[in-house]
Order: C-alpha cells, then sequence, then structure tokens
C-alpha cells in the first residue's frame, strides 16, 4: 500500500466488487450524514452479518486501497475512491419489507 491516504484512485483503475461498492457507498453516505465514520457495529447493523465478516470486509478493503484507517484510533475509516464511482446504496432486504403487521 504505497498510496498516499486521501488521495483517490482515478476511477479507471479502481476495482471492487458489488459487495465492496455497498459496504464502500454505506462508509461514505454515513460520514456525510453523521459527519463522522462508522463503527464496525454499525456496518454489521446495516448489512445484518457477522462481526467477524464485517472485520474480514474492512480488511480486504483496506488491503486493496480502496479506504484507509488509522491504527488503535476508533471510527476511523476513510474512503479513498472518488465518490462519483461509487454505486448507489441499495436498501437491505429488512430495509425494503415493510409490514402493518406489529411485532410481539
Amino acid at each position: 500500500m504505497n498510496q498516499m491516504p486521501g488521495r483517490c484512485p482515478p476511477a479507471s483503475r479502481v476495482g471492487f466488487t458489488q459487495k465492496q461498492g455497498q459496504y464502500l457507498a454505506f462508509i461514505h453516505a454515513y460520514t456525510l450524514i453523521l459527519g463522522r465514520p462508522p463503527a464496525e457495529a454499525d456496518l454489521q447493523r446495516h448489512f445484518q452479518v457477522t462481526p467477524p465478516s464485517v472485520h474480514q470486509m474492512v480488511l480486504t478493503l483496506e488491503r486493496a486501497g480502496l479506504i484507509h484507517r488509522q491504527p488503535r484510533v476508533a471510527r476511523s475509516i476513510k474512503v479513498l475512491v472518488d465518490p462519483a464511482v461509487l454505486p448507489q446504496l441499495r436498501p437491505t432486504a429488512e430495509q425494503l419489507v415493510k409490514s402493518s403487521v406489529q411485532r410481539y
């Protein structure tokens, strides 16, 4: 990882899977809306996955040079990809299901 944090790779060199794109889009949107990056627990709640799954994805994104984190600093995830190349954030399956039935 010889990239400088804060530099966005050109769109032509950015390559990520659909799932990675959704994680990147969520991190970007969360940071814009709340003014701070999400914690891994926030990613876990949104994507409805286990903590190890989220952590592995964060490590994968970091190794690929798509995000940068500061060691031992909470909520330090920064997206290094130009926001223009990020996919649209799709709702999760649970967010799509709307019910008028009250849960007990």
